[in-house]
């Protein structure tokens, strides 16, 4: 290796068109959060039951952390991986179950619809920069 050479950057590793589809996610995500949850956010008049004031600013917080994504499409995956993990986790434990058993419900069915999206997930994510840099990378150190 030419001493001169600089060592390849983490954006010459994922092709330019992945990340601009990662962009396109994160925002993708962020429009549609900003349009359903941040006016619920800003404009409620009631107090929120507890569930559903961790639920809205969860996700409030989950849209503007998606605008990150935009300017660091790489250094924000494990975002895009939590959203398609929590989500998968709910089809197999809740969803499929339900399905099973011919019990579910028109709410469930919506739920499950809006995750439709996440079927793009596994395509857009690259997923051997997602192996080197979170599996084979030696982890930071602990003391």
């Amino acid at each position: 290796m030419n001493p001169n050479s600089k060592p390849a950057s983490n954006a010459n590793e994922v092709s330019l068109l992945r990340l601009y589809l990662l962009r396109g996610l994160y925002l993708l995500m962020f429009v549609g959060l900003a349009i359903v949850q941040w006016p619920e956010i800003i404009h409620h008049e009631e107090p929120w039951e507890l569930m559903e004031g961790v639920v809205a600013v969860m996700l409030g917080a989950f849209s503007a952390l998606s605008l990150l994504g935009l300017r660091y499409p790489l250094q924000m995956l494990p975002l895009l991986m939590w959203e398609m993990a929590w989500k998968l986790l709910w089809v197999i434990v809740v969803a499929i179950p339900l399905w099973i058993d011919g019990t579910m419900d028109e709410a469930h069915w919506s739920v499950f619809s809006s995750f439709l999206l996440m079927i793009l997930f596994p395509f857009i994510i690259p997923w051997r920069y997602v192996f080197a840099h979170y599996v084979k990378k030696r982890g930071d150190r602990w003391r």
